[in-house]
């Protein structure tokens, strides 16, 4: 099975979930670019679960769309915990769904430093009746694509761990 194929099938695992469970899903990305989203609009019928995405890939956009304050951008930078967490609670508040994933990272190459390493991607979710959860994911200098991939598969992950909870 390949990226693509593990992909769709994470997105019709949780898609069925979901709508088994009549919960909606919102997103927001920032290195990822709206490829969450997409990968679950790729499949026919997920209009029924997907509420929307927000594709936060500004600092600008993060507290313009999620409400991000733009201090806590400033104090921890846009790839951190605060960061990840202010924009799923963002995205909760400012959408209808009942479910929720975060993503913001550095895809590479570049724009690294030691303490935020090229492929250093923070992850946030949450639902509208439970707690909020990080994850801090190094995947390494493995290029953008890849990292970008690896992105999209580990927040399905978590959505879909999330969903069965529910």
């Amino acid at each position: 099975m390949d990226g693509s194929d593990r992909l769709a099938t994470l997105a019709e695992a949780l898609l069925a979930v979901c709508g088994k469970k009549r919960l909606m899903i919102s997103t927001a990305e920032s290195c990822t670019g709206g490829l969450i989203t997409a990968v679950l609009t790729d499949i026919a019928g997920a209009s029924t679960v997907v509420e929307r995405g927000f594709v936060t890939y500004s600092n600008e956009a993060k507290t313009e769309m999620l409400g991000v304050p733009a201090a806590l951008i400033a104090q921890h930078g846009a790839v951190s915990e605060p960061v990840a967490r202010a924009m799923a609670k963002g995205a909760l508040t400012r959408s209808r769904a009942d479910l929720v994933v975060s993503v913001t990272g550095i895809a590479g190459p570049g724009g690294g430093s030691p303490a935020k390493p090229e492929g250093l991607v923070h992850f946030a979710w949450g639902s509208s009746v439970g707690d909020f959860a990080h994850e801090r994911v190094e995947f390494g200098a493995i290029g953008r694509g890849a990292v970008r991939a690896a992105t999209v598969e580990h927040a399905l992950d978590r959505l879909l761990e999330l969903a069965k909870t529910q």
